[in-house]
């Protein structure tokens, strides 16, 4: 029999989260409904979902802090829900990790797909490794760096780095088509598709956040083209 996936839905509206519970059940989910952020942290570490549901306006710790506590030790994915719409918002919660931001009210079968696409693309990587076996699958190798789309793994330098979905599709992407430049409008048609009514800053935020886990090598790096976009430059080329 196969496991339901499992989401922890955080809002302290107690009628908000138990309807987005009852839309979750019906498509199969298993759910767990907290309703502050000490709980989520707690809840979080016991529970072990396969996607966080986050409201920011929580009591106590906001969801902006539970979002980078469970960042500190997890890749899981993490769907912010906030009645706020500002551009800041939206990029604070990238920054801090966000996997997705939706804004209130938010219709339910969009909410499902979202839960469902974020779900499609993440792949959990083991922490520890004992051994680095050749890769197979989709992926892109360059000297001390491996992204492999397949079971979204990264491995620089030997070491397994844990990042979400969309930071790795973004970084294969680029890596898959080396000194080739694109436009920030390019990168979000290609890695959030036309549905997504995003700003071009999530771009940068994402770049950012692979820069403070993917530093520059001697025989590649990513590089700002400055007023048109980015491009991974590779000096050798794929190996």
């Amino acid at each position: 029999m196969i496991s339901k996936q499992k989401i922890l839905i955080v809002d302290d509206d107690v009628n908000i989260a138990e309807l987005i519970s009852l839309y979750l059940t019906k498509e199969c989910f298993d759910t767990l409904i907290v309703n502050d952020g000490e709980a989520a942290i707690r809840e979080f570490s016991s529970y072990q979902p396969n996607l966080v549901l986050l409201d920011l306006m929580l009591p106590g710790i906001d969801g902006y802090e539970v979002c980078r506590e469970i960042r500190k030790t997890s890749s899981v994915p993490i769907i912010m829900l906030s009645a706020k719409g500002e551009i800041f918002d939206k990029v604070l919660g990238l920054e801090l990790g966000a996997d997705d931001y939706v804004i209130k009210p938010f219709d339910s079968k969009e909410l499902v797909a979202r839960v469902r696409a974020v779900l499609r693309r993440f792949h959990p990587t083991p922490k520890e490794v004992a051994e680095q076996p050749t890769p197979t699958g989709e992926y892109v190798a360059y000297p001390d760096l491996i992204i492999n789309l397949s079971n979204y793994s990264v491995q620089y330098y030997g070491d397994n780095i844990e990042m979400p979905p969309k930071e790795l599709e973004l970084l294969y992407f680029l890596a898959s088509n080396p000194n080739q430049v694109f436009t920030r409008e390019q990168l979000l048609d290609h890695i959030w598709g036309y549905e997504y009514f995003g700003d071009t800053r999530t771009v940068d935020v994402h770049i950012k956040r692979l820069r403070e886990k993917i530093k520059d090598h001697q025989d590649w790096s990513l590089s700002t083209v400055w007023g048109i976009g980015y491009k991974f430059e590779a000096k050798g080329g794929k190996k």
